[in-house]
């Protein structure tokens, strides 16, 4: 049995590239009627973090084209023979009744649609370690090694940071988790007023609520309980819970939450309630600094070689960004 593989990521192709590839779908749309017949919308996705609509024209068999739908699941991997294009400023492929997508077996494909770490895995989990046995405060270090050596471990190895915009590969919530306590640990030598053990233990637990958040199937999704409640809300429960059995005392404990609740910032930007201590103000901008430069290095490295142009447009943050 032939086994497909993947040949060029969506954020390398350009109008008029020919595409016999494979893809994970992301997005299903209805089968809709058009001039010669009904079509299909998929919205499909691969490694490199990019998506990309796929429109299948067919024929005017409406139940052929319906049945063809209904054989593609969301998260199913796709074999698609088409056309990229440009439509709306935007790229997109296309194929007609000649070449339908085709929905493929597992054993079908020899690739993986979700980015493998950018840093050693093990590594990262033995500085993560390392920073737990530098923080000076029992209860919080043992409210830690609790947390990341027995019940999170193996999950918050492989875990991505998001489902998109930042750190969305293999690890990348460790990766982003580290980061974060590094720009922390900067924060404190310049104001050495800060409580260290009581920032440190903001910055390792701030989203482990993506831990619920976020899953992995064949591609990064978000689930349904993190559509419900978002990785703040069960961030908070998770962190709740875990404090009931600790022996931090009730402010210690009332600080904790609240660099949880706050880390985001503003209201607008999914945070209950916006920092009201020094640490709670550091957390949020190292949290910031970290997802903020990671996204703008993908964007440049997703998009250096896709153009000549030595600006392109980054349509989340509304600006023009460098690439060269």
């Amino acid at each position: 049995m032939e086994r497909f593989t993947k040949k060029q990521p969506i954020s390398t192709l350009k109008s008029g590239d020919l595409v016999n590839d494979i893809f994970v779908v992301k997005i299903k749309r209805s089968v809709s009627p058009y001039v010669k017949g009904y079509s299909v919308a998929l919205f499909l996705t691969d490694a490199s973090g990019r998506s990309i609509e796929y429109k299948y024209w067919g024929g005017r068999d409406e139940g052929k084209v319906r049945a063809l739908f209904s054989s593609i699941k969301q998260d199913s991997v796709v074999l698609i023979n088409g056309k990229a294009s440009m439509y709306n400023d935007k790229m997109q492929i296309t194929s007609d009744e000649e070449s339908p997508p085709k929905a493929l077996n597992p054993e079908e494909y020899n690739a993986s649609f979700i980015m493998t770490p950018k840093k050693d895995v093990e590594e990262m989990y033995s500085m993560l370690l390392s920073k737990i046995n530098s923080v000076q405060d029992e209860s919080i270090k043992n409210l830690l090694l609790r947390t990341f050596e027995n019940d999170l471990k193996d999950k918050f190895k492989k875990h991505p940071g998001a489902i998109e915009i930042h750190h969305n590969w293999i690890g990348g919530l460790l990766q982003h988790t580290l980061e974060v306590v590094e720009y922390c640990e900067t924060a404190i030598k310049l104001n050495p007023g800060l409580n260290r053990d009581l920032l440190l233990a903001g910055a390792m637990l701030h989203d482990i609520g993506k831990l619920e958040e976020i899953e992995m199937t064949t591609r990064i999704k978000g689930s349904r309980k993190g559509q419900f409640v978002g990785h703040l809300g069960l961030g908070i429960a998770l962190l709740a819970e875990k404090l009931k059995e600790s022996r931090i005392d009730d402010l210690l404990k009332d600080k904790l939450l609240h660099l949880m609740a706050s880390h985001h910032g503003k209201v607008e930007f999914g945070s209950p309630k916006e920092p009201m201590i020094p640490e709670a103000l550091a957390l949020h901008y190292a949290d910031e600094m970290s997802s903020k430069i990671s996204e703008m290095i993908e964007f440049v490295k997703a998009n250096r070689e896709a153009t000549e142009d030595d600006f392109m447009y980054h349509h989340r943050n509304s600006k023009n960004i460098f690439l060269k």
